[in-house]
């Protein structure tokens, strides 16, 4: 039997620099080696709701997140099968009917701001990261990303950010940490901190 992959979850507020480490693993070991799966693909579809309806949902909150299907996702990844992740599209707040197969590999990356609010998932990782970066910088950086990106106006950014996304930063996400078996302060930009989890992926990786 193949030996089980080696699972690290990586989980941090928004805009964190989750996403940036968890490419910078990716760009290193290289697809080959590593699987990386994204809590935002598994957000529940709302093709039942209107546009108004599904641009004031809570997207930060654990209730916006299919679990039970990146569960699944996670098993099969484990036990060396492909699994179909699917895609979100974030300008129509839904998923689309486009499937990634995501191959299985020797490392598995799950990234996202919940990932080790889940106890169940959490259990799976064996390598439990979170991105500590402040407040301010997060949300700047979140400002920058959602007009330069996702075509957002500013007021509807900070309108979101102070309804929905601080609170649930404040009463999932922050409280998360206390499970992270390494906080890294900065996210990608804590070049440190990024040299060492490189060196140690690419010692599991060979």
């Amino acid at each position: 039997m193949r030996e089980r992959p080696f699972i690290i979850g990586v989980s941090g507020g928004t805009c964190s620099g989750k996403s940036t480490i968890a490419q910078r693993l990716l760009d290193t070991i290289g697809t080959d080696g590593l699987a990386l799966v994204k809590l935002d693909s598994y957000y529940v579809r709302r093709t039942h709701e209107p546009m108004e309806q599904r641009a004031a949902a809570n997207y930060d909150h654990p209730s916006a997140f299919d679990w039970a299907l990146m569960r699944e996702h996670l098993a099969e990844l484990t036990a060396w099968r492909a699994a179909p992740v699917p895609t979100y599209d974030y300008s129509i707040h839904d998923r689309t009917d486009i499937v990634d197969w995501v191959q299985p590999a020797r490392i598995i990356v799950v990234e996202g701001i919940l990932v080790l609010w889940d106890a169940d998932l959490r259990e799976q990782f064996d390598l439990k990261l979170f991105v500590d970066t402040p407040a301010d910088l997060r949300f700047i950086r979140r400002l920058q990303r959602d007009v330069v990106e996702r075509g957002r106006t500013p007021d509807s950014i900070v309108a979101q950010y102070l309804a929905t996304v601080r609170p649930s930063h404040e009463d999932f996400i922050e409280p998360s940490r206390a499970h992270a078996d390494v906080i890294i302060p900065e996210g990608g930009l804590n070049r440190p901190a990024l040299d060492m989890l490189l060196a140690r992926v690419r010692e599991l990786a060979d």
